[in-house]
């Protein structure tokens, strides 16, 4: 169960503003990948951004800005933190009917 709810989401622009709408990501066989900016918002002070693959599937990544201003995605490391994420961007994007 999510220790976060909709009510702590912050929606955001930080990937949109830096890099577009479309974001292309390198795979683990160091290939280009164009993936699809779905949505950006920030919980409890750090940012995510959910990333949708050509494959159809989402990415949830966190949004990292080093003091010089730079962004960057990272992989979420954290299973915990990867899940309370993920479980939010869900209720948010299919909400209980």
């Amino acid at each position: 169960m999510s220790s976060f709810s909709k009510e702590d989401v912050k929606w955001t622009s930080v990937i949109r503003d830096s890099m577009g709408t479309e974001v292309e990501l390198q795979d683990e066989q160091g290939k280009a990948v164009l993936y699809t900016l779905k949505a950006e918002f920030q919980l409890g002070g750090q940012g995510y951004a959910v990333l949708g693959q050509p494959n159809g599937e989402d990415e949830v990544f966190r949004i990292v800005v080093s003091s010089d201003g730079e962004v960057e995605l990272a992989d979420i490391e954290d299973d915990e933190e990867w899940e309370d994420v993920s479980e939010l961007y869900d209720e948010l994007t299919f909400p209980e009917e």
